[in-house]
C-alpha cells in the first residue's frame, strides 16, 4: 500500500510539472497588455547605440523569459559578488560574454541541474528504490551544475593562459627583430598583430586598436598585463614600459625577455615532467605490485589448502 501510494506521488510530480512547463509557456506567449517601457519608447531614436545591427528594438521587450533569465543573473551576480573579478576572468578565458550573461548562464546549469536531479528521484520513485535521502539530490546536482560551469571558466582561462605563454618568446623575439630592422615599437606591434595567428597576438591587436584610438601605448600595454595576470607577460610588459619612459634600447630589452621566457619554459616543462613521474608511480604501486605479488603467492596459498604442500 504505502509503494503504491509513493508511486501515484511519483506519476503526480511528473503531471504537475508538465502542466506547469506548459502554463508558463503559453504565458510567455501572451500579449502584454501594459504601457510600453521607456527604453523602448526611445529606443528608435538612438538606434545606432542601443542596437548598431539594426535589429527590431521591439522584441524581447517586456518581461520575456529573457528578460526574466536576465533579472534573475543580475540578482545572483550580487548575491556571488566580485564581477570586476569575474571580467578579468572571463578576458583571461577569451570568452566574449560579460559577466551578467555569464551568471545567466550559470543559473540555467543550476536549474537544469536541479531539473536532472527531480527527474532522478521520480525515476526511482517509480521503480521502487526511494529514500527520503533522495530529497537532497536536486539541490546538490543545482550546485553541482552552476560550479562546472564556474570550473569550465577556469580551465578555459588556465589552458588560455599556458598558450600565452607559449606564445609569448616568440612574440618578444618577432618584436625585437622588427625593432632591429629599425621599425617602431608601435610598427613593430602592428606587424607581429596582423602576421600572428595565436591569443598572444590577438591581445596585441586590440592593444593596437587603442593605441589608434587614442589611448597612450603603455597604458594599453599595462591594462594588456594586468587583465591576462600572466607573471612572464607583465614582467616583459613591465620592462618594456620602463625602457619607454626611460629611452632605453627596447631590441635589447625585449631580446633579454624572450631568453628569460624561455628558461620560465623550461623550467615550467622540467616541472610538469616531474610532476608526470610521480603520477606515473601510481599504476605501478598500486596495481602492478600487487598483481605481482599475487600471481607469487596464490600458487602456493592455494597448494596449502589443498594439502599438498
Amino acid at each position: 500500500m504505502n509503494g503504491f501510494v509513493v508511486g501515484d506521488v511519483a506519476y503526480a510530480v511528473v503531471l504537475g510539472t508538465a502542466l506547469g512547463v506548459g502554463a508558463c509557456l503559453l504565458v510567455s506567449l501572451a500579449p502584454r497588455w501594459g504601457a510600453p517601457s521607456l527604453a523602448r519608447r526611445i529606443a528608435p531614436y538612438v538606434r545606432d547605440v542601443t542596437d548598431p545591427r539594426g535589429l527590431d528594438v521591439s522584441a524581447g521587450a517586456g518581461w520575456s523569459a529573457f528578460a526574466w533569465s536576465a533579472f534573475a543573473a543580475r540578482r545572483l551576480g550580487r548575491l556571488a559578488g566580485g564581477e570586476a573579478v569575474l571580467a578579468r576572468r572571463l578576458h583571461r578565458a577569451g570568452w566574449t560574454i560579460d559577466p551578467a550573461t555569464f551568471r545567466g548562464r550559470q543559473l540555467a546549469w543550476a536549474v537544469a541541474g536541479l531539473g536532472a536531479g527531480g527527474a532522478l528521484i521520480v525515476g526511482l520513485v517509480l521503480v521502487g528504490r526511494g529514500s527520503p535521502a533522495l530529497g537532497l539530490l536536486p539541490p546538490v546536482a543545482a550546485v553541482a551544475g552552476a560550479l562546472s560551469y564556474d570550473a569550465w571558466l577556469t580551465r578555459a582561462a588556465r589552458s588560455r593562459a599556458a598558450r600565452i605563454e607559449e606564445e609569448l618568446p616568440t612574440v618578444l623575439e618577432f618584436l625585437a627583430l622588427c625593432l632591429s630592422a629599425g621599425e617602431g615599437i608601435l610598427d613593430s606591434l602592428r606587424r607581429v598583430s596582423e602576421v600572428g595567428a595565436g591569443e598572444l597576438t590577438a591581445e596585441l591587436r586590440g592593444v593596437v586598436v587603442a593605441v589608434g584610438t587614442g589611448s597612450p601605448l603603455a597604458e594599453s600595454l599595462s591594462r594588456l598585463a594586468s587583465g591576462l595576470e600572466i607573471p612572464a607577460l607583465t614582467r616583459a610588459v613591465d620592462q618594456l614600459v620602463a625602457a619607454l619612459e626611460r629611452g632605453a634600447p627596447l631590441a635589447g630589452v625585449l631580446q633579454a625577455q624572450a631568453l628569460d621566457a624561455r628558461e620560465d619554459a623550461k623550467r615550467a616543462l622540467i616541472e610538469r615532467a616531474g610532476r608526470k613521474e610521480i603520477y606515473m608511480l601510481f599504476p605501478l604501486v598500486f596495481l602492478i605490485l600487487p598483481l605481482s605479488v599475487l600471481f607469487a603467492v596464490f600458487p602456493g596459498i592455494f597448494m596449502l589448502r589443498l594439502g599438498l604442500g
